[in-house]
């Protein structure tokens, strides 16, 4: 086989490899789009908000197709992430037959470890860091004002947010995946802790709303990612460097 067809073959691979990946999603969206329901799965996504709401309270949709397209993007997002393993192993099976066996026996527990990681922070912004930013954001609010969030803009922070978290929990991935290459040391990236400590505090300012709890609650599971990261990484330099032999002493 010369290069011409090896590359179309690749390419049709890769076409059959898509193919499935969007199939998989679509199917998920088509299943909870029918059940539990579009409006069920958006009510799922609001409670964190509408719990830290006054009673009686609700949210407001100002675009015409609004209370349709956000429940349904709603359903989209989930159905990505319920896909998400089937997606990234469509993606491993592609790229596997162009790797060495170590490269292999390291690629496939950082795509697994990566995509729990990835839902774990998604889980932890869900399940904890919504219920305590949106009491503390609420909390101030005066009593003359009945809070009414806009689904879309809710949505829309809700996708920052995930996306912040999740990326976040992939901190210790890449701390080994740059020490395992050699690009940096473990001792290293101990001496640059300082500068991650505030380059964290940094980000989340960035990132998160403007109000100290939600900017600290995700600024510290980055530093305590990094430190996560730093430990697993010691363990990777000393297995190297077991299996390094020795030089044989000349006579």
């Amino acid at each position: 086989m010369n290069d011409q067809e090896s590359f179309i073959s690749h390419l049709i691979e890769l076409r059959q490899r898509l193919i499935r990946a969007v199939g998989a999603v679509l199917a998920l969206f088509v299943v909870l789009f029918i059940w539990p329901g579009s409006g069920y799965i958006y009510d799922l996504l609001a409670a964190p908000l509408m719990s830290a709401l006054p009673e009686g309270a609700k949210m407001i949709a100002t675009g015409v197709i609004t209370p349709f397209m956000v429940p349904v993007k709603v359903t989209a997002l989930a159905a990505f992430l319920v896909a998400l393993p089937y997606v990234l192993y469509q993606a491993w099976a592609f790229v596997a037959p162009g790797l060495y066996e170590h490269e292999k026996r390291l690629a496939l527990p950082l795509v697994v470890a990566s995509t729990l990681l990835f839902l774990a922070g998604i889980a932890f912004c869900y399940s904890f860091v919504f219920q305590k930013v949106f009491a503390f954001i609420h909390s101030f609010a005066p009593k003359s004002i009945t809070p009414a969030p806009d689904i879309e803009a809710y949505f829309s922070f809700v996708i920052t947010m995930f996306l912040a978290f999740g990326v976040t929990f992939e901190i210790p991935i890449a701390v080994i995946v740059l020490v395992r290459m050699g690009v940096v040391s473990v001792e290293q990236l101990k001496h640059a802790r300082p500068y991650v400590i505030v380059a964290a505090f940094v980000v989340a300012a960035v990132v998160t709303p403007p109000d100290v709890l939600s900017q600290f609650m995700l600024a510290v599971p980055m530093c305590l990612l990094y430190e996560a990261g730093l430990f697993f990484a010691r363990f990777i330099t000393a297995r190297r460097s077991a299996a390094t032999p020795e030089p044989a002493e000349n006579p």
